[in-house]
């Protein structure tokens, strides 16, 4: 039966590409079996933050009818304290390394020095060395995604870092500067899912926090916020953000929705509430055998 698989595999990625071959394995993981992983994955992320190391005031709430009045509703910043240990962990400060790698408005191409590469794969390689990296290989593995843990950092790397353009055909973004990061395009802000940026620049005088639209159910972290806020001179209407997780577990659960269901809504389970993370996938350019890079990817709030 095993030999008749694999010879049925084959014929597959022959016949009709890899990226087909890749939908059919795919088709195999339920809904069920990605809110399993993702609450495995929640239980996982012992890097995540405790009420002792971070604390916010999300203060003001609005209603959706009222993400775009730009108003600053909240007189004081979002982020009230974050632990110094909490961003020393290796995961963190691989995040923090990236951040200040990007050029935030779109049409300005890139720059991506040795270093900068570098700082890429040891980002890649500490999430791995978790049990959340570990366990998303080994369900993918399981599933026949990826045949190694090198194969599976390497698609990473280039589905999160790979450069394409968003406008006047410079390589100006990747699916990480667009969700991590941050970015300008048309006089807005762009992207810009991440906790640990928000509180960099809220931190640095360059984000001014105005309200939030929604506060997730979880009474620990992670939570989700979808929040209104400026950034340098330019307004987020709706900047939903997972709360006090780890690098790592942002990046396996986007990951996982991104790899399982492309382009879609993908629910997830965390602590036993359902969360919906939405994906875009970038249609315009491609990298391997027809693979899309990330588009978006960010916790869908009402």
């Amino acid at each position: 039966m095993k030999i008749i698989l694999i010879l049925f595999l084959t014929i597959t990625l022959i016949s009709q590409g890899y990226s087909e071959s890749l939908d059919f394995l795919l088709d195999s993981v339920s809904d069920a079996e990605i809110k399993s992983l993702s609450e495995t994955l929640y239980k996982l992320d012992h890097n995540r933050a405790t009420a002792s190391e971070l604390v916010i005031d999300p203060q003001t709430l609005i209603s959706s009818s009222e993400t775009g009045s730009n108003d600053d509703l909240s007189s004081q910043p979002l982020f009230k304290q974050v632990s110094s240990t909490l961003l020393s962990k290796p995961t963190y400060k691989a995040l923090l390394d990236l951040l200040d790698n990007y050029r935030r408005v779109t049409g300005e191409a890139e720059d991506v020095p040795s270093q900068e590469v570098q700082e890429q794969d040891t980002f890649l390689q500490q999430t791995m060395n978790t049990d959340v990296g570990r366990e998303l290989y080994n369900f993918l593995h399981s599933k026949g995604v990826y045949s190694s843990q090198s194969e599976f950092i390497q698609d990473l790397k280039m589905m999160w870092f790979g450069l394409y353009s968003r406008s006047s055909g410079k390589l100006d973004s990747s699916g990480f500067e667009h969700i991590f990061a941050g970015e300008i395009k048309g006089g807005k802000v762009s992207g810009f899912h991440n906790w640990l940026q928000f509180y960099l620049n809220e931190k640095q005088g360059l984000l001014n926090y105005y309200s939030h639209s929604f506060n997730g159910p979880w009474t620990t972290y992670p939570d989700v916020l979808g929040m209104q806020f400026e950034w340098d001179g330019y307004f987020k209407e709706v900047g939903s953000a997972i709360i006090g997780s780890s690098p790592e577990f942002d990046l396996a659960i986007y990951s996982l929705c991104y790899i399982t269901r492309p382009g879609k809504k993908c629910y997830v389970s965390l602590g036993g509430q359902t969360l919906g993370i939405q994906t875009y996938t970038w249609d315009n350019s491609s990298y391997g055998d027809g693979k899309k890079y990330i588009a978006s990817a960010y916790p869908a709030t009402p």
